[in-house]
């Protein structure tokens, strides 16, 4: 029968929306399980905060976290990280997360970096602004080499974001239905009035075509599609 020393909370993030199904909570809340086992820990309650960007301050989760420390009277003062980034990236964020959890009275551990991260004395505020300031360099390089693979693709191609244009070979068949009756509807006669784009997305919505999103028309983007993809019919 296990026998545990004390109590604890966990808390993972991963900072981008397209992070919710990969493994970066797996791999966060595998460690976090694997550490407590080790140092004779109870893992009361994994916190997850999901798609939340480490530069953020305010986060759900952290927020109903240290309301739980504070509030339900279960003697819970210990939390329990991966390592220091999945706290925050950003130095000052993360100075402020763990300034909260010292006014709290709450004790910090990371599987990477090791227990009692909130001390005060000269080394280990030291290492932990360290590893923050590491974090934020990592963060901020991340971002700028982005930019400047989008920059490169951008001035070699003339374009990089957004979803690529279609061609003859590649338009939809609903969107090429929807050109042809957008031509019927507007451009069949010449010499008479063409109908209102709002008009068109009416007809276009009673015939059952749908936009590539799955959407209704509006006359915006029937006026767009037109506009975009009319040499294509």
């Amino acid at each position: 029968m296990s026998t545990y020393t004390t109590a604890a909370y966990g808390y993972v993030r991963v900072s981008g929306k397209g992070q919710l199904d990969g493994d970066g909570f797996a791999r966060q809340e595998a460690a976090i399980h694997a550490y407590a086992k080790a140092h004779g820990i109870k893992l009361v309650r994994i916190f997850r905060e999901e798609g939340v960007s480490g530069t953020v301050e305010v986060r759900p989760a952290l927020a109903e976290m240290l309301v739980s420390l504070e509030q339900n009277g279960h003697g819970i003062k210990l939390v329990i990280i991966e390592k220091l980034d999945r706290l925050a990236r950003d130095l000052m964020v993360q100075e402020a997360i763990i300034h909260d959890f010292k006014k709290g009275g709450f004790s910090l551990m990371s599987v990477m970096e090791g227990a009692d991260l909130l001390e005060n004395d000269a080394s280990r505020k030291l290492i932990r602004q360290v590893f923050g300031a590491i974090a934020e360099y990592d963060k901020t390089m991340t971002v700028a080499k982005l930019k400047a693979a989008r920059d490169r693709k951008r001035a070699a191609t003339g374009r990089c974001e957004g979803r690529k244009a279609f061609t003859k070979e590649t338009v939809p068949a609903a969107l090429k239905e929807a050109l042809e009756s957008i031509k019927k509807l507007r451009h069949a006669n010449p010499g008479q009035k063409r109908m209102p784009y709002p008009e068109v997305a009416q007809a276009l919505n009673a015939m059952g075509l749908r936009t590539v999103q799955g959407k209704e028309y509006s006359g915006a983007n029937a006026q767009i599609l037109w506009q975009r993809y009319r040499k294509l019919i």
